[in-house]
């Protein structure tokens, strides 16, 4: 086990790097914050396509498409939720044209299976290339964050679209389109832990796809798949198949595919086999002078609690209040960092789930100085005091803590929109407090107290009662 002196060095290591990621990549604020506009769709039945009702999977195929017209846009942290059983909601931070977003956002999603045309093998292979480089470097730009050239961000992307549209030249249409496409999901290979995606056509759909793959296979030419006129997977037809094609209205896609990156395109694949009707029901603007006031009033009022907190914690806890401020304040740092890197949107109830799980940071720490002093008055040494009051309070915080995140687990799970974030914020602010009071100020005070001028009972908050044992 690691000595105190050293785990104290490694979390403030880890502090360090926490300060410097929080200024380099602060955490997304939200439509509440920031303003914008924020539409909401509703999904209608489409009994054409055999879509009578509205299921989960239904909803999460158009909140997947809508997601991908969203980032189109180039809107930076929109964000696309499940609102009930059939709407979404659209949340555009700083957007000031939610027409622009409303007209993209209500087009249908086109899918389309197109062959390969003869003797464009190497022109396909070039593409392939400069598509990897471009989206490199578009990854890059928008890596810079504020230091990229916008006009550079605009340019790579305007490059990437003009590649997209020179593949899809590459390839002549058969007719093959989402419409035919029954299902989409990811399989197990027979390669371990690699994965397929098994595709299931109509009656319509599987004759095409066995005369184009009868046609392709063993030639080297492959089959694309286009979404929105961006291919999302090129797929190869085996020699087996030339002539008489894959048959039975079933295919399947063999990518060597991660879990993740078959679930991806299988899901691609089903939104735009899944063209729902969508219908606008609101479409309204935030104002960002609204949201200005709301992010100033809430900084306002977590930083007064927070110094009411540590002001009170010194006065009453003396060194140990100290410990306790440190630890607070780290605590606030960690819980910052992890909403970033978590790309965690921050609303005013979020802020406030923040503000709520400072109180629940606190709440861990009075527990253990309090169990501190009732071992220091009951005679026991410094050290055996401080290893009895985490010991001692660890159960009682580990209760309180784990009901607050089982209720934050059932506001996320049966709440939506600015529940969520409520829920989310709260429930990492606690992981975060219960890790900084039971091992930062663990190691932090245990470190001190090695300090012979530190052992005096004052320091405390407790007076003197004979003789207090330090050693």
């Amino acid at each position: 086990m690691l000595k105190p002196p050293r785990v104290l060095a490694i979390i403030l290591i880890i502090l360090g790097l926490a300060i410097y990621w929080a200024i380099a990549r602060p955490a997304k604020l939200g439509l509440d914050l920031q303003g914008g506009a924020q539409l909401t769709l509703q999904a209608l039945p489409n009994p054409e396509q055999g879509i009578d009702k509205i299921t989960p999977r239904v909803m999460e195929s158009a909140r997947f498409i809508v997601q991908q017209r969203i980032d189109g846009l180039g809107v930076s942290e929109a964000v696309v939720l499940i609102v009930g059983e059939d709407q979404l909601s659209v949340q555009l931070p700083g957007v000031s044209d939610p027409a622009q977003a409303e007209r993209v956002i209500g087009k249908t999603a086109q899918l389309e299976f197109r062959q390969q045309r003869q003797g464009t093998e190497a022109e396909l292979r070039v593409r392939q290339n400069e598509a990897q480089q471009l989206n490199l470097r578009l990854k890059l730009l928008e890596n810079a964050g504020d230091k990229a050239d916008p006009k550079l961000i605009e340019e790579a992307k305007e490059n990437i679209k003009k590649n997209n549209l020179a593949i899809k030249e590459l390839f002549d249409s058969v007719g093959l389109t989402g419409s035919m496409l029954r299902d989409a999901v990811a399989a197990p290979a027979q390669v371990p832990r690699l994965w397929n995606v098994n595709l299931t056509f109509n009656e319509e759909g599987g004759k095409l796809f066995a005369k184009m793959t009868g046609e392709l296979g063993g030639t080297g030419r492959v089959i694309g798949i286009f979404l929105d006129d961006q291919a999302i997977s090129l797929a190869s037809v085996d020699v087996k198949f030339q002539g008489r094609g894959i048959t039975g209205g079933q295919a399947v896609i063999e990518g060597n595919f991660q879990l993740q990156e078959a679930n991806e395109l299988a899901l691609q694949l089903r939104a735009g086999a899944l063209p729902v009707p969508i219908r606008l029901v609101e479409n309204r603007t935030v104002g960002a002078t609204l949201g200005a006031d709301s992010v100033q009033s809430s900084v306002y009022a977590g930083v007064g609690g927070l110094i009411l907190v540590l002001i009170y914690m010194v006065v009453y806890y003396r060194l140990l209040g100290v410990v306790a401020d440190f630890s607070l304040l780290a605590y606030a740092i960690f819980t910052y960092t992890l909403f970033s890197l978590l790309g965690v949107v921050l609303t005013l109830p979020g802020i406030a789930g923040f503000i709520l799980s400072i109180g629940m940071a606190v709440d861990a720490n009075v527990l253990i100085f309090e169990r501190t002093k009732e071992e220091l008055l009951a005679g026991r040494s410094l050290y055996k005091s401080v290893e009895a009051g985490f010991n001692r309070a660890w159960s009682s915080i580990l209760d309180s803590n784990v009901t607050t995140l089982i209720a934050c687990a059932a506001l996320f799970w049966l709440g939506s929109g600015f529940v969520r974030g409520f829920a989310v914020t709260l429930a990492v602010g606690v992981a975060t407090s219960m890790f900084t009071a039971i091992t930062l100020s663990r190691a932090l005070l245990l470190t001190i107290i090695t300090n012979p001028s530190l052992k005096k009972p004052y320091l405390y908050g407790v007076k003197a009662i004979g003789k207090l044992v330090t050693s």
